[in-house]
């Protein structure tokens, strides 16, 4: 697959930083962002400030505001916040001719519907070629050239290798599988067990109590997977524990600085009020404790994130909810 020109839809911080990773790549890009704030940033002072301070932006990206520019590229990188994906992608179907490349890089849970963002760009965009990408990667890393490694998946493997190919370079290294199912879960349901890696932080709860949460985290995703068709060793790996790791070690993960501020006792009208970047583990944690709940997976911390996003419950009640939860074996 040759591929010279890349469109990226979505100019927040992932966005952006996928569009400089194409541009290292040898790729011409264009970025389509919402703001036209950014479009003139970007464009006339190769900087995206409000989403991704401090990086310098490559010359081989022109962003814009108009979706048709994206349209035209070889292949589209689709990364709006989730909740936003299946309007920005209907806007797009009519750009879109058969069989075009389409990547979904958006990492989240349909809040509406329970649906996974592939299931979503299918149906708005039925006549792509699609795939999904997601793994470990912190956006300002990725955009500064650091290594890093991530999943593509696609249920047309020859056109998971191809994309993974042309997409990758030395320093963005691509692995593929046709695990969509797998690959996406791993990047939503990290977000809101990030959020509860950050409230133990914020109670100072210590190093013990975090490596808990995490290791019972990934236990829920995998029985989540177990119940909806992922493969266990795509869960094992980058897209699954790999991202898990990352986004519950680092309070540059946006999730994880939202649940270290819940810990310490912030309110969620005042944590939200002072951001504009999507924080997707709030809208996800909705939909993975009502598929949980529907389908009988028991998904203890996943529920008891979502009770207290939505304030329902208290970070003190959550926690000792779960302390308090009956001893079992661990298998």
């Amino acid at each position: 697959m040759k591929i010279t020109s890349v469109g990226v839809v979505g100019g927040g911080a992932w966005g952006t930083a996928l569009a400089q990773t194409m541009a290292l790549a040898g790729h011409v890009v264009s970025l389509w962002a919402y703001e036209t704030e950014t479009v003139r940033e970007i464009n006339d002072h190769r900087q995206n400030r409000v989403f991704l301070p401090g990086v310098e932006i490559n010359e081989s990206v022109t962003a814009t505001g108009k979706l048709a520019d994206v349209a035209a590229c070889d292949v589209i990188l689709l990364v709006p916040p989730a909740q936003h994906l299946r309007r920005i992608a209907g806007e797009l179907a009519s750009q879109i001719p058969e069989r075009k490349p389409v990547v979904v890089c958006a990492k989240g849970i349909e809040q509406a519907t329970g649906k996974l963002m592939g299931a979503v760009a299918h149906e708005a965009l039925p006549q792509a070629a699609h795939a999904v990408l997601s793994g470990p990667s912190f956006a300002a890393d990725v955009a500064r050239g650091l290594p890093a490694a991530v999943t593509l998946a696609s249920r047309d493997e020859t056109l998971g290798r191809q994309l993974a190919e042309a997409l990758g370079y030395r320093n963005f290294r691509i692995y593929w599988s046709s695990d969509t199912t797998g690959v996406e879960l791993g990047g939503s349901v990290k977000n809101v067990l990030a959020i509860a890696a950050g409230i133990v932080e914020g109670k100072e709860l210590g190093a013990s109590a975090h490596a808990a949460l995490v290791t019972r985290g990934f236990a829920e995703l995998r029985r989540l997977g177990e119940a909806l068709g992922a493969q266990p060793e795509t869960l094992m790996g980058l897209s699954g524990l790999g991202d898990l790791v990352l986004t519950c070690s680092s309070p540059q993960s946006r999730n994880m600085s939202l649940g270290r501020a819940l810990g310490q006792g912030r309110s969620m009208a005042d944590i939200m009020g002072e951001r504009r970047a999507v924080t997707e583990g709030v809208f996800t944690s909705e939909a993975v404790a009502r598929i949980g709940k529907e389908r009988a997976i028991e998904l203890p911390i996943c529920t008891a994130v979502h009770a207290i996003v939505t304030e329902k419950l208290s970070v003190t009640d959550a926690i000792e909810g779960l302390l308090s939860r009956p001893q079992r074996a661990e298998g």
